[in-house]
């Protein structure tokens, strides 16, 4: 029987990896590291800094946990690259306002690492089978042209 896209081994060890790295660093957001997380808070969030760091650790360690345990895959592949977009501009803020955190105490670090969200994008919808499943079902939906 083939293996579906979404099933294969290196993919599923790709998405329980980052749902390792999403739940750890969720962790990091409640426990010891909250400090550096709340120097990538954009001045312009109209919340309180706290909140949201606390607030973005817990959604990662649900999609980290949701990742590894293979829920709804492509779906949780969409969220999870959605989340991936929705903090950029956390990480952008960073480079921007020169705000060091996480040993990126250089522009050219922070400018490193805002080349790698497109990746974490990426990977989310690879290693989940979203990317994939969502063309499928793109080439399902086109009519067929009568012979």
């Amino acid at each position: 029987m083939p293996t579906s896209p979404a099933s294969s081994p290196v993919r599923t060890a790709a998405r329980v990896l980052l749902g390792a790295v999403l739940g750890f660093a969720g962790l990091s957001h409640l426990f010891w590291a909250r400090e550096e997380f709340r120097a990538q808070v954009p001045t312009w969030v109209p919340l309180d800094v706290d909140a949201v760091v606390l607030a973005s650790g817990v959604v990662e360690i649900v999609l980290g946990v949701l990742l590894i345990a293979g829920w709804r895959r492509a779906v949780v592949g969409w969220i999870v690259a959605a989340f991936f977009v929705a903090v950029f501009p956390g990480n952008v803020s960073q480079y921007l306002t020169g705000t060091s955190a996480f040993g990126l105490d250089t522009d050219t670090a922070r400018a490193v690492r805002l080349l790698f969200q497109p990746l974490l994008v990426v990977w989310a919808l690879w290693s989940t089978g979203a990317w994939s499943a969502w063309r499928r079902r793109s080439e399902r939906a086109r009519p067929t042209r009568a012979a």
